[in-house]
């Protein structure tokens, strides 16, 4: 199996290689024409398995992507993207990046002549605020966010090249995923991510909203999982939906801080203040119940319990 994984040097990406190249998914080097192709703007700690191919580049650039599919491609991860906050600061680059550069993937997977299977990380973004009183797996879509109005588009194309057979598609609307590294992502929820990681090493934490807001909660050892399980799924769980939800864990900052407490100790709690700030507040911590149940039935799974979350939140890719 030849894959492709955009973003390959990101958060979630590096994980998931981790992941691939542990698990032994990938098969031995015996084909050459076997391997794993990593595109990234850059790598700061590249593997060195030999399945491995590695593409330096720009994503949205033709000729880097080309480079990318010199040997056709059985699976692609297409995790790549400008997140909301920085897309919303540079309009220009959050649609050649978000938008173009995902048909411009499409386009040259329908050339390969095959059907290869994409696995699209989008995004919860795609609701919007403010949202409704439950979320399910019918409710439609109104992004408040360019981010989530690019990813939106990248699903209705990916839900349409699939129904066309040049690929066999699935999307997955990713929630917020802990604990994100401390430097600056260009994502408005990287608090989420800095609450978790501050507090249980011991630091102070001046939380931007209220203790009682609600967000939705997933690690990354458990996102992977789940993209590794989309890959997984069979042409006959694609007869009526291409994009699915995940069942996320769905908690208050007050319930996961207690959580952190349980596994850190007590003195966590009073390393926490609360200092809400009214533009986060309404769009990452006021999130109403998910419900999810074909996505459970088709296997997707969330981290069970808070505690488990905090322990994995840290985990090494």
């Amino acid at each position: 199996m030849n894959i492709l994984i955009t973003g390959a040097d990101g958060f979630i990406g590096r994980a998931l290689v981790a992941r691939l190249l542990r698990s032994g998914v990938l098969p031995s080097l015996g084909d050459p024409r076997r391997q794993v192709v990593l595109l990234d703007r850059g790598f700061a700690a590249p593997p060195t398995d030999a399945r491995v191919r590695l593409v330096t580049g720009d994503l949205a650039d033709r000729d880097t992507l080309r480079e990318a599919l010199q040997e056709p491609v059985d699976c692609v991860f297409h995790l790549a993207s400008i997140p909301g906050g920085a897309a919303e600061a540079n309009f220009e680059l959050g649609l050649r990046v978000n938008l173009q550069a995902t048909l411009s993937l499409l386009e040259l997977l329908r050339l390969q002549a095959t059907t290869p299977k994409v696995v699209f990380a989008s995004t919860i973004g795609v609701y919007g605020v403010p949202m409704p009183e439950v979320i399910d797996e019918s409710t439609v879509p109104g992004p408040s966010l360019s981010y989530g109005a690019h990813k939106l588009s990248g699903e209705i194309l990916i839900t349409d090249y699939s129904r066309r057979g040049f690929v066999d598609g699935r999307s997955l609307r990713l929630p917020g995923i802990v604990a994100r590294p401390p430097q600056a992502s260009g994502m408005l929820s990287a608090f989420l991510s800095d609450l978790i990681r501050a507090l249980s090493a011991g630091r102070s934490f001046e939380c931007p909203v209220a203790k009682e807001g609600m967000s939705w909660w997933m690690s990354r050892t458990c996102v992977v999982e789940n993209l590794l399980h989309a890959a997984a799924l069979s042409a006959e769980q694609f007869q009526k939906r291409r994009v699915w939800l995940l069942p996320v864990l769905h908690a208050s900052l007050g319930d996961v801080v207690a959580a952190i407490a349980r596994v850190h100790g007590e003195e966590v709690l009073s390393r926490v203040t609360y200092h809400p700030n009214p533009t986060l507040q309404a769009q990452f911590a006021n999130y109403p119940p998910l419900r999810c149940p074909a996505s459970v039935e088709a296997g997707f799974r969330n981290d069970v319990t808070l505690d488990a979350l905090v322990q994995r939140a840290l985990d090494a890719a």
